[in-house]
């Protein structure tokens, strides 16, 4: 399974940064940097809590790679 990030709709608030920092990092300019796009199913609660947080739905997760 893949997080899909949507750049237009990315604010680079960090919330998602804050739930997994394995995954996500809001860099010094205000981007989001993905460092892992790919999960396992043992992580999914995980990313799903992420995707659900994101106040501009910016996220989504994906069964295969986009």
């Amino acid at each position: 399974m893949f997080v899909i990030v949507d750049r237009d709709r990315c604010t680079g608030l960090g919330i998602c940064e804050s739930i997994s920092d394995d995954h996500f990092e809001i860099d010094d300019e205000g981007r989001l940097v993905l460092l892992r796009e790919e999960f396992d199913e043992g992580e999914r609660e995980l990313i799903e809590e992420a995707v659900r947080s994101c106040p501009t739905a910016a996220l989504r997760i994906a069964p295969g790679r986009p």
